[in-house]
């Protein structure tokens, strides 16, 4: 099937397994890509949770898949150090091979100058028109739309209204959220979207290196159960509403809200709840429930109910795509 999505990365199913701190390890993002659809390295997890040196850890997939993979780039000017580190992530995956990029949380021009004098795609995470305007007006290819039933940072609208939203920007657009098996892909594809991007659906795969505890509240959770934090990041993250989320609560205190509504605060603010998150989200996903059950996870966790290889997944999602949609969608 050929979308505008699947000619400019060059893959033959328009499926992203969508970056995962702390879940893209280098098997699952490789898996992935060598079914037809493009994995996505997620630099932190590469190399703080499953402790590679960058280089070595792009090789590592390439070693497993020949086929096209991508990178994601946050490119949120927070620190001066991790801007740093993360242009020169870009600067080795660009020598790498790496030729599509997904960037997220800031101004994407520095990557897309970079990207483009090689030859490559960027696309950027975005929630509204107002983010879609200011990416494209940075010289993006195509969007990410974070609707509201997405894992990690998700949006605020309905992958139909987003869609409505964004359609005559004349740019590809993905779907990103709700997405859990080809029921679900063949709706937002005839909604007219180019693709889809998946993350939860990932997790729950042979490959995924989450722990067994994560994977089995997945299989367990419904849709009801997929609350939102501001706990994790400073910004909306959906998680499961396990017993350790309910107790901590899920709301940031009156003068941290204050301090994240500031122009000048709330980048230090998103820091701060970062740096002390971050290492209960890698823990809850690799030890399991022993830990504080951190897990995040979308609303397509209704339609995930057993645990296979990402091939099985991403031909169960082609063939419902070849079934019904292909004269419509070909070209």
């Amino acid at each position: 099937m050929k979308t505008a999505f699947t000619e400019q990365v060059g893959i033959e199913v328009p499926v992203i397994c969508g970056a995962m701190y702390p879940c893209s390890n280098p098997e699952l993002v490789a898996a992935v890509s060598e079914a037809g659809a493009i994995g996505i390295v997620q630099p932190i997890s590469l190399v703080y949770v499953h402790r590679h040196e960058f280089r070595a850890g792009l090789q590592r997939i390439r070693a497993l898949t020949s086929k096209p993979v991508g990178f994601n780039a946050l490119v949120e000017q927070s620190s001066k150090v991790y801007l740093e580190r993360m242009k020169q992530w870009v600067d080795i995956s660009l020598e790498e091979g790496i030729r599509f990029f997904v960037t997220a949380l800031g101004n994407p021009r520095w990557v897309v100058d970079k990207v483009h004098a090689a030859g490559g795609i960027v696309y950027h995470d975005v929630t509204e028109r107002r983010f879609a305007d200011k990416a494209i007006d940075e010289g993006v290819d195509g969007l990410i739309c974070v609707n509201n039933r997405a894992g990690g940072h998700a949006g605020k609208k309905s992958p139909e209204a987003l869609y409505e939203e964004l359609a005559s920007l004349g740019k590809p657009l993905v779907a990103a959220g709700g997405v859990g098996g080809p029921s679900d892909l063949v709706r937002v594809m005839k909604l007219g979207y180019a693709g889809a991007q998946l993350g939860t659906r990932f997790i729950a795969t042979e490959e995924c290196r989450a722990h067994a505890d994560y994977k089995a509240a997945i299989l367990s959770a419904k849709e009801r159960d997929i609350v939102l934090t501001d706990k994790i990041s400073g910004v909306p993250v959906s998680v499961i509403n396990t017993p350790y989320v309910q107790s901590v609560g899920t709301m940031a205190g009156p003068i941290a809200r204050r301090l994240l509504r500031g122009p000048r605060t709330k980048h230090w603010m998103r820091t701060f709840y970062t740096l002390r998150s971050i290492r209960s989200l890698k823990k809850a996903s690799l030890e399991g429930g022993r830990y504080h059950d951190y897990w995040q996870a979308g609303k397509s966790v209704e339609s995930i109910n057993e645990i296979v290889p990402a091939a099985q997944v991403v031909r169960e999602l082609a063939a419902a795509i070849d079934a019904g949609l292909s004269s419509a969608f070909a070209g």
